[in-house]
């Protein structure tokens, strides 16, 4: 009998620390009450990939063991701080700069793992970002990914970009690319 007590005060005892065990996650309020995702805005740049030269704004940082024998440059991995313009032009007004990470990540064609974050230092949302994350099917026409959020005017926005190569030269690698990118926040 004293075994049964004690065998049903020890489930009992269970039950209680099982039922007082903390949730995952909570549901709550949202912090601005009455803010919600209004707006649509629309950017229009381009961005300066420069690999040559002596002070280049992307940088391979690594290497698989098969990069250099592979045709699409699988497992390459770069770190870029590329120039935001409002004309195609390096010399066109900068409003920002691009930085993060490129990988490639595509063994049977040219595609891009794409982690940036658009960086704005000038007019109406300087110091705001924007967060791509995404696939960069490079040799396609238009290529588009998703914005997965921002900081600044662009806290809790969504949306997507679409990129477009202005020009590309194959002696130094260079490239100019058009971004349209359109943000609901």
């Amino acid at each position: 009998m004293a075994n049964l007590l004690l065998s049903l005060f020890s489930a009992l005892l269970l039950t209680a620390t099982i039922t007082k065990s903390e949730a995952y996650s909570q549901t709550m309020e949202a912090p601005y009450p009455g803010d919600k995702l209004e707006k649509l805005t629309h950017l229009h740049f381009y961005f300066h990939d420069i690999v040559s030269g002596n002070k280049p704004t992307s940088v391979p940082v690594a290497r698989g063991p098969n990069t250099n024998t592979s045709a699409t440059s699988f497992g390459l991995v770069a770190v870029i701080d590329d120039k935001l313009t409002v004309g195609p032009e390096i010399t066109s007004e900068e409003v920002g700069r691009v930085q993060g990470i490129f990988a490639s990540a595509d063994q049977n064609n040219f595609g891009l793992l794409m982690v940036l974050n658009f960086v704005f230092t000038k007019g109406e949302f300087a110091g705001s970002t924007a967060s791509l994350y995404g696939r960069n099917p490079i040799l396609a026409k238009l290529r588009e990914m998703p914005i997965i959020g921002g900081t600044g005017a662009f806290r809790f926005g969504k949306g997507y970009a679409q990129a477009k190569t202005f020009t590309f030269n194959t002696t130094s690698g260079d490239a100019v690319i058009e971004y349209n990118v359109y943000i609901w926040h």
